[in-house]
């Protein structure tokens, strides 16, 4: 093996990697980005979302209650209409 070829071949990518700095040196690019309005509109609702609480407690503490006290009632023929409709949904 000759090591003045292998410091030759060295030499070449040296002097490519040098020249090829000086380019990007001398150019200025700025990267710009741009959200469209959708974008914009999704971002909102996404931050809407995220403050708002998982579990609405005016609506769920007066059931908790009813639950808590045995006198929550449950209509039957009411659960039967919800289950049906679902089962329709899912077919």
């Amino acid at each position: 093996m000759r090591i003045e070829a292998y410091n030759q071949v060295q030499q070449l990518y040296s002097t490519k990697k040098t020249s090829q700095i000086k380019k990007a040196a001398g150019t200025s690019f700025s990267d710009r980005l741009q959200i469209s309005s959708i974008g914009k509109d999704i971002q909102t609702a996404k931050a809407a979302v995220a403050a708002s609480p998982d579990v609405r407690e005016d609506v769920t503490a007066p059931i908790k209650a009813s639950i808590g006290a045995g006198t929550y009632q449950v209509s039957a023929e009411s659960f039967a209409d919800k289950l049906l409709a679902k089962y329709e949904e899912m077919r």
